[in-house]
């Protein structure tokens, strides 16, 4: 930027470096000036020339530097000079209020929309779009976007159903070979445990668990987990409930496979002589009751009424509740215990995905009031997906009956890792009230509750629960992908509750490893089925 004084100081002229544009030129009448005037014009400028300078290097950072015109750079100066910023509050402004209506309306059935991003540019550049139509296009673009996302998210839901519903390949082989086993092999078929030792499945003094399933591999995670992290595994007793079909491979296993020194029992539901229609009408029921046929083996997609207001979460509790295992007399096993181990005073009850981590011995030393159940509560806790349950969680309290009687904010509780005093338990009509419920529920086409066998255990064992502490016992490792590894590693039990069991391969592979350390992949029977391969 440079200054002109004219030879006879009529005129000052300011222009920019090159000489090619007047920025601004002042006359002065010959006649009229003094040298006072003079020194309070040079005054004047030499306050202005700063702030010009600094707007002009503004105007030429902003791109505007090829403004060739009087008219254009006063264009760019003047809002600033006068104080005034750009029009983009505005703008946003008006994109407010676009969107606000566009909102409201209903996007044209026969509208065109882009497929993706690159074709919205290239029809915005094709054509003349006002910013209604455009706000109309974005918002045709993002419910084309949200329903597919939502289809796909259900479609991976069912077929994880599914998947958790088979049984694998390598789990079946398993079976089957031990099965065979079992007939041609009579160490298979030997004794357990041996004859000197049955006295002490009925000695208090020992450590007595109780573990009801029909998958074998999982069975032996259990078992092996329980006596590798006791203290005291001379001092475990194992009692291994399957059914029928599952026996002979079962027993194969535990007895081609001794968990030494530990004392492990096999036995079938078919074994135990109190168990008849008569004592359990549990059994009946499922048997004959044709809509407990239908709910459970029927067509799991339709019958979850997919409508469009179905989300992926009540979807994936819609799935999970007719899993065909809740109709299995292994899950309702437990509420008979008192009477299938007379003898017995106080036993832990674990489920078959569950793996021991610590030694469990002091479970039998905590005092539990004269309550039945000694279990973990799951309405607190850090973890507010796996630890918020309560009773509204499982009971449908529309219902009259369940409006009623239950409590929706009562906390509720687990299973899995349950500690049960069984003398406290044979004075109480615990068993009753399980059976009138779960009756009510049939009477009332499966409305009360939909989720397996715990809806009614909440029930009967009201007033017998004695909270224990939460690291006893930890949750949600398969349905909780973001479960922290650092305290899953703390926890004395970890329950692989949820679709995603580690012998799936739907299950999470940072948590399988807790689960896989225990399987004995160097047995004949595990190599030959490729088992998790």
């Amino acid at each position: 930027m440079q200054l002109h004084f004219s030879p006879s100081m009529r005129s000052v002229t300011i222009s920019s470096s090159n000489g090619l544009i007047d920025l601004m030129k002042i006359k002065v009448a010959a006649r009229h000036i003094s040298y006072r005037t003079l020194f309070h014009t040079i005054l004047f400028l030499a306050f202005l020339l700063p702030f010009v300078f600094i707007l002009t290097a503004l105007v030429t950072l902003e791109g505007v530097n090829k403004c060739s015109s009087i008219d254009c750079l006063g264009r760019r100066l003047g809002p600033k000079l006068l104080g005034r910023g750009d029009d983009s509050g505005r703008l946003v402004k008006d994109l407010y209020n676009i969107l606000n209506q566009v909102n409201t309306e209903q996007v044209p059935a026969d509208l065109k929309i882009p497929d993706n991003f690159t074709h919205l540019v290239s029809e915005i550049n094709s054509n003349t779009y006002s910013a209604k139509d455009f706000a109309i296009v974005l918002k045709g673009m993002m419910e084309r976007s949200e329903k597919e996302i939502r289809e796909s998210k259900l479609q991976e839901l069912m077929n994880k159903h599914f998947a958790a519903s088979s049984v694998p390949k390598g789990i079946h082989c398993l079976s089957l070979r031990l099965t065979d086993e079992y007939s041609s092999n009579a160490h298979a078929r030997r004794q357990l445990p041996s004859p000197e030792l049955l006295p002490l499945l009925s000695d208090n003094s020992y450590y007595h668990f109780i573990l009801a399933t029909d998958n074998i591999l999982a069975a032996s995670v259990v078992v092996t987990s329980a006596v590798q992290s006791s203290l005291k595994p001379e001092k475990i007793v194992f009692h291994v409930i399957t059914d029928k079909k599952t026996y002979a491979g079962m027993h194969s296993w535990f007895a081609l496979n001794p968990i030494s020194p530990a004392i492990v029992e096999v036995k079938g539901v078919h074994q135990f002589d109190w168990l008849t229609r008569d004592n359990v009408p549990v059994l009946e029921a499922m048997e004959n009751h044709n809509g407990i046929r239908d709910y459970y083996h029927g067509n799991h997609v339709s019958g979850a009424n997919l409508g469009d207001g179905t989300t992926p979460r009540l979807f994936a509790s819609k799935l999970q509740a007719r899993s065909p295992k809740y109709i299995s007399l292994l899950n309702h096993l437990r509420i008979y215990l008192p009477e299938l181990f007379p003898n017995l005073d106080k036993v832990v009850f674990l489920d078959d995905d569950v793996v021991i981590q610590r030694d469990l011995s002091p479970l039998w030393e905590i005092d539990l009031n004269g309550k039945v159940n000694g279990a973990v509560e799951t309405c607190k806790g850090e973890d507010l997906w796996v630890m918020s349950k309560r009773f509204r969680n499982y009971f449908n309290f529309s219902h009259p009956l369940v409006a009623k009687s239950l409590d929706p904010n009562e906390c509720a509780w687990a299973y899995g890792m349950n500690v049960f005093d069984l003398r406290a338990w044979r004075k109480t009509n615990i068993r009753e009230t399980y059976h009138e419920w779960f009756k009510e529920n049939l009477k009332s086409n499966l409305t009360l509750w939909k989720l397996g066998t715990l809806p009614p255990a909440l029930i009967a064992f009201r007033g017998h629960v004695q909270p224990i502490d939460p690291s006893w016992h930890m949750l949600g490792l398969g349905y909780q992908k973001n479960t922290s590894i650092e305290s899953v590693q703390k926890a004395a039990v970890i329950h692989y509750n949820g679709q995603s069991k580690p012998w799936l391969q739907i299950g999470y592979d940072h948590l399988r490893p807790f689960w896989s350390k225990y399987v004995n992949y160097s047995n004949e029977f595990v190599k030959n089925c490729h088992i998790l391969e």
